[in-house]
């Protein structure tokens, strides 16, 4: 089975950029929408970004548009590069997958489209 695994966190300095990656250690991503979550301390889950299955459409929350990019390799990774780090970026990132279907584009934002998520890579902006 699909089981996301998160790499790429770290310390980054405020404007520096960063490049998570998320691969499956089960099965391939192949017809699953991917999307990134982050939780930041004592905030809620916040959705980040997310890409169709054939990587034809992307999605970004308010916090990332014209920052951060989604990106996928079609079945085995997908990736999220962040720009203009600052930091309210700190936070744990989540790649999550689900299979992509005819819904997904209206509800991409909804962890609950999500069945496999990963354990979450740090990410500490500092000033």
């Amino acid at each position: 089975q699909v089981q996301p695994v998160e790499s790429g966190g770290g310390l980054v300095q405020a404007g520096g950029s960063l490049k998570l990656s998320c691969t499956s250690s089960g099965g391939s991503f192949i017809r699953h929408g991917m999307a990134w979550f982050r939780r930041a301390p004592g905030k809620e889950r916040e959705f980040v970004a997310a890409v169709t299955w054939a990587g034809r459409k992307t999605y970004y929350g308010v916090s990332a548009k014209g920052r951060f990019t989604i990106a996928r390799d079609n079945d085995n990774t997908a990736y999220l590069q962040m720009n203009s780090l600052n930091p309210e970026d700190t936070a744990v990132y989540y790649c999550a997958a689900g299979l992509d279907t005819a819904d997904y584009r209206v509800y991409y934002r909804n962890p609950d489209v999500y069945d496999y998520w990963g354990q979450g890579t740090q990410v500490t902006v500092s000033s």
